[in-house]
């Protein structure tokens, strides 16, 4: 008997949640969730024709199996698929059983009517083998040949997709290297000859015999040229040619570097070494074709070499007149592979590129937006219009590849254009299926960086991204998370979107290890929508990670620290890994000292602070200051008694606290009896009241008494349980950063501000930018009005109450 046991264990996973949401999500979902999970552990045996399947069901309240041949042919495909894609992958099982593959196990269906139970579904006996074997040997070979497909479509070659601009005009034949070239294949009886040669002939030959041995070697078969690159007289070959190498024609040279290529010689070959100090000596007697066609060699050779590039941005800078368009767009892309972008070109460029931008190809569009991407080349505002221009026209034309491309430079302009956005909206929602996993990282990337949303992307993305999950790196993962996070955006499948992707994460942990920085986005963007998984924030504020955070190339301390006080407000029963004290004094200096630079000296921020005085009647009625430092956003904070009527709270005179300090308070029988029923024998409760609300009645009542310690923490709490109720106001001056491009939608960053601040006991009042920005053109009457209707809303003591 063959016996299937699925088993799922999910990871803990905090969701702070009202109980109505959640309650509202089982019901809605509960048969959703069974086509969601993953099974751990799947295995099938025919022991002939009296053999039958047994599910055991750890839950089965909340699991459902629907009986499908095809799904089960394309579940076990796709788990042969997967321990192949994660062998070799065990840190990540931190999380995960050890020796489990976590595979799909949903049993879907075509058909929206009921099925049977799956033993009554199952047919006779008799019939079994011959039908179970057709079915599934027709199942297998389309199925995995449709895999065969989806890997291939989800695989991406860095190397050769950005060259396919290459294709689309006849004269890069003579500026790059093409890996496609037909040639006929050498025997292997001949390559040992040519080797004999070069043993016998001791380095007699000519450079065009020697340059002829290295194009007829490399017509080998593929499977014979890592054992070609290790033979001795191979390297005796090398080493002749080395040797002679200023005897060698440019062309012969060019020539001897493509065989390198198709050999995969290493980059760092003593033979290749020569080859690059010989070509800077030429470039000057070289033209322009030759030079581009050997930096597109270097390229292909994987062989970092600055110097020769220094020396031919320089040709090109002489030249730069007589470039034409395939030239052009050729030495972008080399420029965008080197990663360095010259100076003394940029302006060039542009004009270049306003020059031919209409008859350039979509691809070479493309591949210009990918190379000053790569190269961080900075680009105006005008000629990144006029190119997103040309391409909102004819992006249903474009290949997702260049589109993708164009997105990127996009981005890095942070160019708002909405033409383009919205025929992005159009063209792409329906393309998400077909596009791999990390092209649509990047097109959610562009919209949550450019903080505009599209329901129909979004949707289309989330719908599209958990069956393809596995192809995600760390990197993709996290910036998914970010992405709907930073747009505050749940889709209609959440549970599964998040699931998926959080399992993910922890397949991946062993690659956070390397990149720090992905861990702690992927996070974020999760604590944005209000989601901690546990055992992932407990590894990212372990010791051992964040010093990894330190190595890194960005700083991280405010997204550590961000992320820290939020699950310490909203996890409460959180046990796991916390920052250490003196690391949270540190990151709270430098966000405060940030903030005194850049936030609170904001005019639109100094200006409400400075009639909120005037409109409550000083400076100790208002506090212009981060309540929440981790959100990195000030507030100015106002506190009202129940009546309405403001309280003084913002008591930093110096003076006065030095009065305070130098006289004391004496523990009368009267302010004892204060302190304890909340009145004096002398006052009636009103006076009480009204003194509470004068500066110097709340002076007394905020100092800090002078007595023993042991006795002041004993008073201390006795006093502010005697304060007056209030209602304590955190005002936001918004701006249009917070939120989505064009629209009022509030980004995630944000929501977990306003999120936080309410449950701290705050009350959050907005101006918001598209009122107070107007005002600040009006009279200062107008703006005082404005202010006091904001602060005086009865609605305020209404919602605290």
């Amino acid at each position: 008997m063959a016996t299937v046991l699925i088993c799922r264990r999910f990871p803990r996973l905090s969701r702070v949640t009202t109980f109505s949401t959640t309650a509202k999500c089982k019901a809605e979902s509960g048969s959703r969730k069974s086509k969601q999970k993953k099974e751990e552990n799947l295995e099938t045996a025919n022991t002939g024709t009296e053999s039958v399947a047994t599910i055991q069901l750890l839950n089965p309240l909340d699991y459902r199996v629907l009986y499908n041949p095809s799904a089960y042919a394309k579940s076990r495909a796709a788990s042969q698929q997967h321990a192949a894609r994660n062998s070799g992958q065990a840190l990540g099982d931190t999380f995960t059983s050890p020796g489990t593959a976590q595979v799909q196990h949903t049993f879907g269906t075509a058909s929206s009517q009921a099925l049977p139970p799956i033993r009554n579904a199952l047919p006779k006996p008799e019939s079994k083998p011959f039908l179970e074997q057709t079915i599934l040997a027709h199942l297998s070979v389309a199925q995995i040949k449709e895999e065969a497909e989806k890997e291939k479509t989800e695989m991406h070659d860095s190397k050769e997709d950005p060259r396919m601009f290459q294709k689309g005009r006849p004269e890069y034949r003579s500026l790059s290297y093409d890996k496609f070239e037909s040639v006929d294949t050498l025997t292997l009886e001949e390559g040992d000859s040519i080797l004999h040669s070069v043993a016998i002939c001791k380095g007699r030959q000519s450079p065009g015999t020697l340059t002829g041995y290295f194009r007829k070697l490399s017509r080998l078969p593929a499977e014979q040229h890592t054992a070609l690159v290790s033979e001795p007289r191979f390297n005796t070959l090398c080493r002749y040619a080395v040797k002679n190498i200023r005897l060698f024609s440019t062309s012969d040279l060019i020539d001897i570097l493509k065989a390198c290529i198709r050999l995969v010689v290493p980059p760092t070959h003593p033979l290749l070494n020569a080859c690059e100090n010989e070509f800077c000596r030429r470039v000057w007697d070289m033209n322009l074709d030759q030079l581009l066609l050997v930096a597109d060699c270097w390229r292909c050779l994987e062989r970092s070499v600055p110097s020769y590039l220094s020396i031919l941005f320089s040709y090109a800078n002489m030249h730069w007149k007589d470039l034409t368009l395939p030239q052009f767009v050729q030495l972008v892309y080399i420029i965008g592979e080197g990663r360095r972008s010259p100076a003394d070109l940029t302006q060039k460029v542009e004009s270049m590129i306003l020059k031919y931008l209409d008859a350039f190809t979509l691809e070479e569009v493309g591949a210009i937006c990918l190379g000053l991407f790569k190269s961080l080349s900075g680009i105006s505002d005008h000629v990144m219009r006029k190119i997103a221009d040309r391409v909102s026209l004819q992006m249903e034309d474009m290949s997702t590849y260049a589109l993708v491309n164009v997105l990127k430079m996009l981005r890095y302009t942070r160019m708002d254009h909405l033409p383009l956005l919205k025929e992005l909206g159009k063209v792409i929602p329906a393309q998400i299926p077909t596009i791999n996993i990390q092209g649509i990282m990047h097109i959610t990337l562009t919209c949550s960086s450019l903080h505009y949303f599209d329901e129909g992307i979004m949707a289309a993305v989330a719908m599209s991204l958990p069956p393809k999950v596995t192809y995600c790196r760390s990197k993709d993962a996290a910036k998914f998370l970010w992405s709907f996070g930073c747009l505050d955006y749940e889709p209609p499948n959440e549970e599964e979107f998040y699931s998926s992707l959080i399992e993910q994460m922890h397949r991946k942990l062993h690659e956070f290890r390397k990149f720090p920085e992905h861990l702690l986005t992927a996070l974020l963007g999760l604590a944005f929508v209000k989601r901690f998984p546990e055992e992932l924030i407990d590894y990212a504020l372990r010791d051992e990670f964040v010093q990894k955070t330190r190595g890194s190339k960005y700083e991280l301390k405010k997204d550590l620290f961000t992320l820290s006080k939020s699950v310490e407000i909203e996890c409460p029963s959180y046990q796991g890994s916390r920052l250490p004290p003196q690391l949270y004094q540190e990151m709270l200096e430098m966000v405060l000292n940030f903030a005194e630079q850049e936030i609170y000296v904001r005019p639109e921020i100094v200006e409400a602070t400075s009639l909120l005085e005037s409109v409550l009647g000083g400076p100790e009625y208002v506090k212009n200051h981060m309540i929440l430092p981790h959100t990195r956003s000030s507030d100015l904070e106002v506190h009202l008694a129940m009546d309405g009527q403001p309280i003084p709270f913002n008591l930093k005179d110096p003076i006065a606290d030095k009065k305070l300090k130098d006289i004391g308070v004496s523990l009368t029988d009267d302010l004892m009896t204060q302190l304890i029923t909340g009145r004096c024998n002398s006052q009636s409760p009103m006076d009480v009241e009204n003194e509470a609300r004068t500066p110097g009645g709340a002076l007394i009542t905020d100092a800090r008494l002078q007595v023993e310690p042991k006795s002041g923490r004993c008073l201390e709490a006795l006093t502010l349980n005697q304060q007056p109720r209030r209602v304590k106001l955190a005002i936001q001056v918004s701006n249009r950063n917070h939120y989505c491009y064009c629209s009022k939608r509030l980004l995630g960053l944000h929501c977990l501000k306003r999120r936080q601040l309410q449950q701290l006991g705050y009350v959050v009042v907005e101006l918001p930018f598209w009122e107070w920005f107007p005002l600040l053109k009006r009279t200062r009457l107008e703006k005082l009005s404005y202010l006091h209707y904001k602060v005086f809303d009865p609605a305020l003591l209404s919602r605290a109450g």
